[in-house]
């Protein structure tokens, strides 16, 4: 089986490996190089770094074109094999490959079809998700189910730990999915339609903390957003991220009515506490923009004037 992969972030790299031990790795497609830090310095994508380890040749189109068409159908692949590509795959270029394409989705299928399946299931403090491998169709995530494997969602959790996860396991489901479907062993069940539902990308500005909400909310959003683009509120006119926190077993009680996101005092044993719309949390790790993040202790022994001020307020 010639297998054209297509993926980009680090999630992916786990399965490039291990298709390109079981199977003709033919091609792999990435994004293009993108100008990062300080001085915009080009810099490759996880998965064209691994693939440059394993000497395969490699494609980084800006658009899926005509001219990308020719290139893959010299390659004369069996399969499309996507994990967090990054680009849509249209009707021409999915008919380059006579078995067809199977994509990775870390979420329950057909729940959460989009961008962010995983923030968006922590975020809304599920329970549990998945890990799917479906056949690549042209409306975005819909394709019949060829394995679906749920996992609970514990409550410290971030999506940085489940992916993870997915990146680990997803590489030997991916494998055995490939040899069920070349032996013709495998057939896929149609989704639900009625219980598709769906997310966005994650902006930067899905990060920001409303201290009106719940403390439990609040918590959520955090791990969420966890370790990109991160849980952030404002101090002092500075963005201030709060990396981690709990909400757990908080027994401090405060006095008076404090307004939401006013920093109440420290637990010495767990962190700061601070006020929200429904209860306190405990921030637990901090960091000042353009600074390390740093446990609560070390945070307040570098600041001045931060206990009985207000997070999020911003002056002007």
């Amino acid at each position: 089986m010639r297998i054209l992969f297509a993926g980009t972030p680090q999630m992916a790299v786990p399965s490039l490996e291990a298709l390109n031990e079981c199977f003709d790795v033919c091609g792999v497609l990435t994004n293009p190089d993108k100008a990062k830090g300080r001085g915009r310095k080009l810099q490759a994508s996880p998965v064209k770094e691994k693939a440059l380890e394993l000497g395969l040749p490699i494609f980084q189109p800006e658009k899926l074109n005509g001219e990308v068409r020719e290139q893959v159908a010299a390659l004369k692949p069996d399969i499309l094999v996507g994990i967090a590509y990054g680009k849509i795959f249209g009707p021409k270029f999915l008919d380059l490959f006579p078995m067809g394409g199977v994509n990775l989705h870390p979420s329950l299928l057909p729940k959460y079809r989009g961008a962010s399946p995983v923030s968006e299931a922590i975020k809304n403090g599920d329970r549990e998700t998945a890990v799917t491998i479906q056949k690549f169709a042209l409306k975005m995530d819909s394709g019949d189910i060829l394995f679906q494997k749920p996992y609970p969602l514990s409550k410290d959790v971030t999506t940085g730990d489940f992916l993870d996860l997915v990146a680990r396991d997803g590489a030997l489901y991916m494998v055995e999915v490939l040899t069920k479907l070349s032996r013709g062993e495998l057939v896929g069940i149609p989704q639900d339609e009625e219980k598709a539902t769906y997310c966005t990308k994650v902006s930067k500005e899905d990060g920001l903390i409303d201290w009106n909400s719940s403390a439990e909310e609040i918590e959520r959003l955090i791990r969420a957003y966890s370790p990109a683009p991160g849980g952030f509120t404002f101090w002092n006119e500075q963005i201030l991220f709060v990396r981690k926190a709990c909400t757990d077993k908080l027994s401090w009680k405060p006095e008076g009515h404090p307004r939401p996101g006013q920093i109440l005092g420290v637990d010495k044993a767990r962190g700061i506490l601070v006020q929200t719309g429904d209860g306190l949390i405990c921030l637990e790790e901090l960091q000042l923009q353009s600074r390390k993040s740093l446990d609560y202790k070390s945070f307040l022994n570098g600041v001045n004037d931060f206990l009985d001020t207000t997070l999020g307020e911003v002056n002007g």
